[in-house]
């Protein structure tokens, strides 16, 4: 990893992918000007704990959720501790005084005798006695806070999707003094709100089980969902997602109850004041007026009932066009879809396995889509345990998206193949895996026999017809100094965002 000049440049990217021309202007408003910001941290890339596989797709989705409820949103992912550092330096210049700060943090946490750390992705592999390794290598919980209190914020927000097992076990050696998950934060200054994914001594749970696709935490999928639900303040949001987790979790006979920290003084709406409170409010003078901080209800697809439990969907492209998997929370005995608003909903049929919950075949929560499927909404129903359809509820199709998304995932899944050297008539360095998913990139830069990437790689364009295919004309690989010992590389996604350089040696 290269720092320097390097962090700087990384640092700016970060900035403008969260729009900072909008930043600048907030910044040169008056104190009185409230705006809300959000940094959203997911680490999944540890190198010497172990890693995880969820945390990054939970920044995405919580920074996906806070635009929609007018923050204005930074997403830092796998952060070593000085990116993580200067991220949260950028973080402290985006807010002032009066603001609604959001701070969201996917990955591994630890508690060390009643304090909770943030561990970064080069934490160290600490054993029996190494507490201090650990301490001065991770960002302290207490001190996101104290940061936020400094520039007078009027409401901070911090959601710990953090409570996994302890990190630092091993076979064969004796762990560090110290619980995975986080400790309880009781003593919470004014104005500060937070929710954890578990409670005291649980742990959270990734998935459901290994037929479990969706692509969020039980934790971070439940959560996002009831932040957009218009009327809620953070408490009724709260207290959802913590019946929701309970319920999901209790169904894999595992005991997950979120629990939440309130110090606020004012209620915070951030999706809308509920209707019926209204009218009340119109009752009251001015002066006895809560002061909220409430925006107007986000437009969103409805269902056609009022299920809690709206099925939700992922997308991967393959040769043969578009398999959709859903999600769906309730016990189901059968699922069926359309596209569109008219023609026959289809049945998904069964699997050859039984749902444990049911006792009865598993339906198929999968279909296939054509490779050319234009843009539409899928609508899907089901038939739950007792017997009743529930649904139809609209899932939106954007192919682009999808297509960019589950390319993405897949670049962040195997990374270790970006580049692999090759001898022939001569030391070559191959990007065939890069090309494959070049649909998701913007740009490629490399550097040889260094880690700063200051050369950029030559990508065909994406051709969403048949994405992973190759182009006969392209020249997928480049040609090196036999001396050549590592190449590095970084990619630049679509959305702006940059990935962690990677060194590749031969």
């Amino acid at each position: 990893m290269r720092w320097g000049n390097s962090m700087k440049a990384w640092l700016s990217r970060l900035l403008a992918v969260t729009s900072l021309a909008g930043c600048i202007a907030a910044f040169a408003a008056p104190a009185h000007a409230e705006k809300r910001v959000a940094l959203v941290v997911g680490n999944n890339d540890y190198r010497n704990v172990p890693k995880l596989q969820k945390a990054v797709n939970d920044a995405r989705t919580m920074g996906d959720t806070l635009k929609q409820l007018g923050f204005t949103v930074m997403v830092a992912e796998n952060q070593n501790r000085q990116a993580f550092s200067q991220t949260l330096l950028a973080f402290d210049k985006a807010v002032d005084a009066g603001d609604t700060a959001f701070f969201f943090f996917a990955g591994h946490g630890f508690e060390i005798a009643g304090q909770n750390f943030l561990l970064p992705t080069d934490v160290p592999a600490a054993t029996e006695g190494q507490e201090e390794l650990v301490r001065d290598a991770s960002v302290l919980a207490d001190r996101i806070i104290e940061r936020l209190q400094n520039r007078n914020v009027r409401t901070a927000i911090l959601v710990f999707d953090a409570c996994r097992n302890n990190p630092f076990e091993r076979a064969g050696t004796r762990a560090i003094a110290g619980r995975g998950g986080l400790a309880p934060m009781t003593q919470l200054p004014e104005g500060v709100f937070s929710i954890f994914s578990a409670g005291p001594r649980q742990t959270a749970l990734d998935r459901l089980s290994n037929d479990d696709a969706n692509p969020n935490s039980v934790f971070t999928r439940t959560f996002a969902k009831e932040l957009t639900q218009p009327g809620a303040n953070l408490v009724q949001v709260a207290q959802r997602t913590r019946r929701a987790v309970s319920e999901l979790a209790e169904t894999v006979r595992h005991k997950q109850i979120p629990v939440y920290f309130d110090q606020m003084v004012d209620d915070v709406f951030l999706n809308g004041l509920a209707s019926k409170a209204q009218p009340e409010a119109a009752a009251k003078p001015a002066e006895q007026l809560p002061k909220l901080a409430a925006l107007p209800p986000v437009q969103q697809l409805k269902p056609q009932n009022d299920s809690v439990n709206a099925p939700i969907a992922m997308f991967s492209r393959h040769n043969g066009g578009w398999t959709v998997v859903f999600s769906i929370a309730d016990p189901t005995l059968g699922i069926s879809w359309r596209l569109g608003d008219s023609g026959n909903f289809r049945e998904t049929g069964f699997m050859d396995t039984l749902d444990p919950r049911t006792r009865k075949r598993m339906p198929n929560p999968s279909v296939e889509l054509p490779a050319d499927a234009p843009a539409a909404i899928i609508q899907v129903r089901y038939v739950d345990t007792n017997g009743e359809l529930q649904g139809p509820f609209p899932i939106r199709f954007d192919p682009e998206a999808a297509l960019i998304r589950d390319q993405r995932k897949i670049l962040d899944m195997t990374a270790t193949s970006w580049l692999s050297f090759r001898e022939f008539n001569g030391l070559l360095v191959y990007y065939t895996h890069l090309m494959s998913y070049r649909c998701a990139i913007r740009e490629v830069r490399v550097g040889i026999d260094s880690t700063v990437p200051d050369k950029v790689l030559k990508m065909p364009p994406c051709d969403p017809r048949d994405p992973s295919v190759i182009p006969h004309e392209a020249t997928p690989y480049l040609k090196l100094a036999p001396q050549t010992k590592s190449v590095s590389v970084e990619l630049t996604y679509r959305d702006g965002s940059v990935s962690e350089i990677k060194s590749f040696r031969r």
